[in-house]
């Protein structure tokens, strides 16, 4: 398979398991879907350095391991609940009805952050740009890029790729984000978690006048 295949049956497994644990925890199944997980494990764990990925499979995978966390916390949260037993019939009810509420409130929250507007960030571990027509502004591009680059050396990590290819993946992605949100902007940053570094690209969310 080809890294990309390997992605999107990633993302496959990931859809499916978030629907075989709806499923679980809603009493159709004795099981949890431990054959479904170790699957996602297997290929979170395999492309974790992300050093075979371009830029637009790194931002792919990125965006699945977050979501993959997101649940994962959630689901061990209601196995432990599940495991010591529930003492009344209701609390059962409440205890499946709670983590699709849980999910849904935390993935809102999540949406919410991601789109929600973000000042400019003073962090030395942090690098944040705007960009509308990657043609029209190739220094923001190149600074992305540098910025890039540097974090990734300061933790021993390679493979940034030429600017060329990196500016052709912004202009893709800012294209895709304009369209899909209607925003003018496209906030990107260079971000460093966990020994990791992370680019990230999400719509630039203009705030309401207030009246």
């Amino acid at each position: 398979m080809t890294i990309d295949e390997e992605l999107s049956a990633l993302d496959d497994n990931l859809r499916r398991l978030k629907v075989e644990y709806d499923i679980f925890f809603g009493g159709g199944s004795k099981k949890p879907p431990t054959d479904i997980e170790w699957r996602v494990q297997n290929l979170l764990k395999k492309h974790s350095d992300g050093h075979k990925l371009n830029f637009a499979q790194r931002f792919r995978f990125n965006t699945m391991q977050q979501r993959y966390a997101l649940f994962s916390a959630l689901w061990q949260q209601k196995l432990r609940i599940k495991e010591e037993g529930y003492r009344r019939p209701q609390d059962a009810i409440l205890g499946i009805q709670g983590l699709r509420v849980e999910q849904q409130h935390a993935a809102e929250a999540a949406l919410k952050h991601q789109h929600a507007p973000v000042r400019e960030s003073t962090s030395g571990e942090q690098f944040r740009v705007h960009c509308s027509d990657v043609n029209a502004e190739p220094a923001k591009v190149e600074a992305l890029y540098k910025a890039l680059v540097e974090t990734k050396k300061k933790v021993g990590e390679h493979g940034a790729g030429s600017l060329d290819s990196f500016r052709k993946f912004v202009q893709q992605k800012t294209s895709q984000l304009r369209k899909e949100y209607g925003c003018e902007q496209v906030e990107y940053t260079v971000e460093m978690r966990d020994g990791q570094v992370k680019l990230k690209a999400k719509p630039k969310i203009a705030e309401p006048m207030s009246k």
